[in-house]
């Protein structure tokens, strides 16, 4: 099946984009999505959808304070979000300007509290902007002492107080995330102890989620598009535990797309996982063939975007397209901010 970007398109009412969390984490909606066979339900339900030896598959990345505003050398007004910080010195960048920079352009930030050198481009299409500290502090100090949260461009309030904790998943440990990861937002620590004392699993693997992710298709046929990288690592510890989950009869359950696109990126055809970081790339569309993940929690997608593409291949085109018609005429919220579904996977 030859897709264009137009396939995953939808109209959303503008009203439907949450702006905030739900007063509680567990208090969102829940959409369980089986093939033909949508339910509604509360996030807290969710243990009625799992079983004792099942596997929930969470990254545990922090989202850093990765958004400055400053001038460049000639005085223009300039914003810039960090991608990745590379080490002390070096990070890779998007930044709006009313002209792009030149190498050896000098950013001030924060109220001249330091400076960044612009040193060339970077990304798979030329993207990002490499950056160069000229301060002898780290650029992870200069992050947390001057940076921004990075809220999502749709997201049309400046970052608020609640932010700082409800734009983190509860068990975020790792720093490097410029965006959350969605789909866990809903879990909180009480949930989480309960599925446990029912027998469910729980695993943790690092994905640093970039920028990259709110980047457009820009192509029309899907294949021809590029996608940008992220880096993750699976602890040693959670390839067994996907291991053992597999000899008992359990199901590996990703927590989000970025901890899918981790899981598939290191499988297996056996469906075990290799351990140890990497990086990845992988554009997921339908067709693909999922050899670790059995089910997926995840949020709803923007159009036309990448993650659209995962969940129509995971779930299936047609499941999905019914998933997101019903979610609109049922008001569910959407994307970072909104509401969850549960994805069975589309059998072969």
């Amino acid at each position: 099946m030859s897709l264009t970007v137009d396939d995953f398109d939808f109209p959303l009412p503008p009203e439907l984009i949450a702006q905030h969390p739900a007063p509680e984490r567990t208090g969102s909606r829940l959409l369980h999505v089986q093939q033909a066979q949508l339910t509604d339900l509360r996030f807290a339900q969710i243990d009625s959808l799992l079983k004792s030896g099942d596997l929930l598959v969470f990254n545990d990345t922090k989202v850093i304070k990765a958004r400055f505003f400053g001038r460049k050398a000639s005085g223009g007004q300039v914003e810039v979000l960090l991608e990745r910080i590379a080490d002390d010195r070096h990070a890779i960048a998007q930044i709006r300007a009313s002209k792009s920079p030149k190498p050896g352009m000098v950013l001030h930030l924060a109220d001249d509290a330091f400076a960044l050198t612009v040193t060339g481009r970077a990304g798979a299409n030329g993207e990002f902007f490499a950056l160069e500290s000229v301060d002898r502090r780290s650029l992870w100090e200069l992050a947390e002492a001057y940076g921004q949260l990075p809220l999502p461009p749709y997201i049309e309030h400046p970052p608020e107080g609640a932010d700082e904790t409800r734009y983190q998943t509860v068990y975020a440990r790792t720093p490097g995330a410029v965006a959350a990861p969605t789909a866990g937002l809903h879990f909180d620590d009480a949930l989480l102890d309960h599925l446990r004392s029912r027998g469910v699993g729980t695993a943790f693997l690092t994905l640093h989620v970039g920028a990259g992710t709110y980047q457009p298709v820009r192509v029309d046929k899907i294949e021809e598009h590029k996608m940008h990288s992220e880096r993750f690592e699976i602890p040693a510890a959670t390839a067994e535990a996907i291991a053992a989950t597999r000899a008992a009869g359990g199901r590996v359950i990703a927590v989000g797309t970025t901890s899918l696109r981790a899981l598939e990126s290191a499988g297996n055809p056996d469906g075990s996982v290799r351990v140890g970081g990497a990086e990845t790339d992988i554009f997921i569309t339908p067709g693909y063939r999922f050899q670790v993940v059995d089910r997926m929690i995840t949020n709803f997608h923007l159009p036309k975007s990448t993650l659209m593409m995962l969940v129509s291949a995971f779930a299936g085109y047609d499941t999905i397209r019914a998933a997101y018609a019903h979610a609109i005429t049922a008001r569910y919220r959407f994307f970072s901010y909104g509401d969850a579904m549960l994805l069975e996977k589309k059998q072969d």
